[in-house]
């Protein structure tokens, strides 16, 4: 495949969405052919799986869908936008299993990787912006707005969560680059800007 895929990371309200955005705008304006996506809900299948999710699943069955989610969203959306040589950006991927489900809740992380591998297909990124915040500050961002099942989790939650993702880091720092995620939006986005534009020239 010709693509690149450009995943985005991070704990809850640390801004990813929005530097997603900025990022694809930035790229589109340098005449790069891109598109973007989000898990689960990049697909009709995971919107429907999304909901489930407010049943309170037991931690191996929220792997086993998030599985189900991935394996579709490769499948529609994902690999024929690689194939056809676009830069793909996803608002999370498969790390995000292992930080949550795997350090959050407790399901073994080397399950979750292999898993991970099969429910892709081998579709890895081939970069991870990991968006660094405190978790309480996370909380603070977010404010009153209306917060889905895994919002909802205790601070003590998202701080697993948060050590899983800097473990993902420690481990893969080639793939996982660090974005500091407290500064204002601008300043965040030129750490963005920065690491992709060096990315790219050696891709």
């Amino acid at each position: 495949m010709s693509g690149l895929l450009i995943t985005f990371e991070g704990v809850e309200g640390s801004g990813k969405t929005t530097q997603m955005t900025r990022l694809e705008r930035w790229l589109r304006a340098k005449g790069r052919r891109v598109s973007s996506t989000r898990e689960p809900d990049g697909t009709r299948l995971g919107v429907a799986v999304r909901r489930l999710f407010e049943l309170e699943p037991e931690p191996l069955v929220e792997v086993f869908l998030f599985m189900a989610a991935r394996h579709q969203h490769v499948a529609e959306k994902i690999r024929p936008w690689l194939e056809r040589g676009r830069i793909v950006l996803s608002d999370r991927y498969a790390d995000a299993t292992v930080a949550y489900q795997g350090y959050g809740r407790g399901v073994d992380p080397d399950l979750i990787r292999e898993l991970n591998v099969r429910a892709t297909g081998g579709v890895l990124p081939d970069l991870t912006l990991l968006f660094d915040l405190d978790p309480a500050e996370g909380f603070r961002r977010m404010g009153r707005r209306r917060r889905d099942a895994f919002e909802r989790e205790t601070l003590a939650f998202h701080r697993r969560v948060r050590r899983g993702y800097l473990e993902i880091l420690r481990a893969e720092p080639k793939r996982v680059r660090l974005i500091h995620a407290a500064p204002a939006p601008v300043k965040v986005a030129a750490q963005v800007q920065a690491v992709v534009e060096e990315f790219l020239r050696g891709a």
